[in-house]
């Protein structure tokens, strides 16, 4: 799935608007107009993708920096410990799938529990154990780790959408 897929549909679950977008961009450390926020926000075919310039992509670093500005948006500004750092630099690495940094995320940022979440995920359309959230909610390099396929992300944004915005 899609950077771009994925924050379109998070906006819409979770109904936030244009302003809040740009908002949570900045609070990610990441500065974009609210035009810049429209284009990410297009959706497009490939081929129209290629044909206009009312398209900016979104990559793994601009979705991690959103989702870190979420959770402030969300839970308001962390605060830091004696000797802590104050780093807001996103610290994805190649090792952890942007599927799973999404439901880690939003996780936190939404303060879900794990039978939360497997109630959303009831809400999407898929049936799954705590055993296996559990495994994508791990870190890549543990041994039980499992990587969240684009399905299971996108049944779960939908499950979002059935809660926050009383959908069926």
């Amino acid at each position: 799935m899609e950077n771009n897929d994925i924050l379109i549909r998070l906006r819409y679950a979770l109904d936030i608007k244009d302003v809040d977008m740009v908002g949570i961009f900045k609070l990610g450390g990441v500065q974009l107009t609210k035009e810049q926020v429209k284009k990410i926000l297009t959706k497009l075919t490939e081929e129209e993708i290629e044909e206009t310039e009312d398209y900016l992509k979104c990559n793994d670093r601009m979705l991690e920096s959103f989702l870190n500005g979420f959770i402030t948006f969300k839970r308001g500004p962390q605060q830091s410990k004696p000797g802590q750092s104050t780093n807001t630099v996103p610290t994805n690495n190649a090792k952890d799938h942007v599927n799973n940094m999404l439901l880690k995320k939003l996780k936190v940022a939404l303060q879900l529990k794990t039978e939360d979440m497997l109630d959303i995920l009831d809400d999407g359309g898929i049936a799954v154990s705590k055993g296996e959230l559990g495994a994508i909610l791990r870190k890549p390099g543990h041994r039980n780790y499992k990587e969240c396929g684009d399905n299971f992300a996108r049944k779960f944004l939908k499950g979002l959408t059935v809660r926050y915005r009383d959908v069926d």
